[in-house]
């Protein structure tokens, strides 16, 4: 019985937050920028006429989310120096200044939050000497249970693999999410703030395939091939396999093979769904090295490396 119910909480906890934040969204849209305000005043602003600190918090969030910019400068260098003040003047921040604003903000609004440092990746295998992110983990209640992941630097949008353009783009799902979704994306320098289940250290974790912000919209929970270098023949198919959360509502299946010296071309998979499992083969057509990517319905999902040979 005590199996049951744990299983049943963690169930609720983990989705518990998938409602639709239309409402505080619109609000704190509605506030536009507030540009002449200092950070203590904003988070007043924000979060002064809502009773639940989940909405604060998701407040927050979106305001941070959507009126701070990428510093392509300090992102590309990994400068670890920023201080929240810099970042409400200039509206800049590297994932680090996110997170710090974040947990300022959250701070003044009384709900406890935390600043993590660890990694995501862009490339397979390629670890880095030290920490290259920073997220969020916010606690509404006194359970160990009760700590959820928030990405306001992710939320915000994306930089190119140079970090020479950065595309605004709000991701709502990376505020309170699915945890074994975000650990696919994320590895913490501090295997504590692993809240659910993940890679076991970072050689594990930069061995899998880069994924992507798709995997945080559909909730994915399991992509095989686990590996991100895949070592296949000419003549033999690979196997793709997409677990998630629920039935997917899904249109499109296709792989972006190429990079873009190569001009990538787009093949269209066709797939099978059984119940929240996406199924395709491939078989790869030119033989050399090269990355590719799986869309769904046009959004990247997950990046591998192909090795193939005759």
């Amino acid at each position: 019985m005590k199996i049951f119910l744990l299983a049943i909480a963690t169930l609720f906890n983990l989705n518990c937050f998938s409602q639709n934040y239309k409402q505080t969204d619109d609000y704190v849209k509605s506030l536009g920028s507030l540009d002449s305000l200092n950070i203590a005043t904003i988070t007043d602003t924000l979060t002064y006429k809502f009773a639940k600190k989940e909405e604060k918090a998701r407040a927050i969030f979106y305001w941070v989310a959507n009126n701070i910019s990428l510093d392509l400068k300090a992102a590309k260098g990994n400068d670890r120096k920023a201080t929240v003040l810099q970042i409400i003047e200039t509206r800049k921040a590297n994932s680090l200044g996110f997170s710090l604003l974040v947990q300022e903000m959250m701070s003044q609004a009384n709900i406890r939050c935390l600043s993590v440092d660890g990694y995501v990746k862009t490339e397979i295998d390629d670890v880095p000497d030290e920490p290259n992110a920073s997220w969020n983990v916010v606690q509404l209640g006194t359970s160990p249970t009760e700590w959820y992941y928030v990405d306001a630097a992710m939320a915000a949008g994306y930089a190119d693999k140079r970090f020479t353009t950065f595309t605004k783009e709000f991701t709502g799902e990376f505020f309170f999410s699915d945890r074994v979704a975000f650990n696919l994306i994320h590895f913490p320098d501090n295997t504590a703030w692993l809240l659910g289940p993940g890679a076991k250290s970072v050689k594990e974790f930069y061995s899998q395939p880069v994924i992507h912000n798709a995997a945080i919209i559909y909730n994915l929970q399991k992509i095989s091939p686990v590996k991100g270098l895949i070592k296949t023949r000419l003549k033999d198919k690979t196997d793709f396999r997409l677990e998630f959360i629920s039935t997917p509502v899904v249109s499109d299946v296709s792989l972006l093979v190429g990079d873009a010296k190569r001009s990538p071309k787009a093949y269209k998979m066709e797939y099978k769904t059984a119940g929240n499992v996406i199924e395709f083969s491939f078989q790869f057509k030119i033989d050399s090295d090269y990355p590719f990517q799986i869309l769904i319905d046009g959004k990247p999902l997950a990046t591998y490396q192909a090795d193939v040979r005759e």
